[in-house]
């Protein structure tokens, strides 16, 4: 965690930027004390839709769990 003075951030704020996107927390302080935090945004997650896979779907016959004819001597 860095700190730098206002005069400074106003100075370098395009490195100071790239450095918070890099993953550092950038403290901008107005003399000694710390005023403003300057971290990168959190990207949002990507919501979910749903009918997204149309070609994925599968069908299934009315009759799929019915006993296979072939099988019917093993059949009690």
């Amino acid at each position: 965690m860095a700190q730098v003075t206002i005069h400074e951030a106003k100075t370098h704020l395009s490195q100071l930027i790239q450095r918070a996107l890099a993953g550092e927390e950038i403290i901008i302080a107005r003399g000694k004390e710390p005023v403003v935090k300057l971290v990168a945004v959190a990207k949002p997650k990507r919501q979910r839709r749903l009918g997204m896979a149309p070609h994925a779907i599968i069908y299934i016959a009315d009759d799929f769990d019915a006993p296979l004819d072939d099988f019917a001597e093993y059949m009690p």
